[in-house]
């Protein structure tokens, strides 16, 4: 059963991976990848590793994303300021 429950985790790794790389919104792709490591944590804490789990949670999904959401929002979107 937990092996079926990891594949299935895995597969939804791969999923988001692809829709990150394949989406033409960037808001979307980047929420995208943050669920890809969001499903990474997952498998961590389902392969017995809550250390780990603990810190892709808090770095790899979390604070990576909203550091990008943030860097796109305050970027503009090319033009130039006088």
């Amino acid at each position: 059963m937990l092996q079926l429950l990891l594949l299935v985790v895995c597969a939804g790794i791969l999923v988001s991976g692809l829709l990150a790389v394949c989406l033409n919104n960037l808001m979307a792709a980047m929420v995208s990848s943050g669920l890809a490591g969001l499903f990474a944590s997952v498998s961590f804490l389902l392969l017995a590793a809550p250390d780990v789990a603990m810190a892709e949670a808090a770095i790899g999904s979390g604070l990576t994303t909203f550091i990008f959401i943030y860097a796109v929002r305050h970027a503009g979107r090319g033009e130039h300021e006088p």
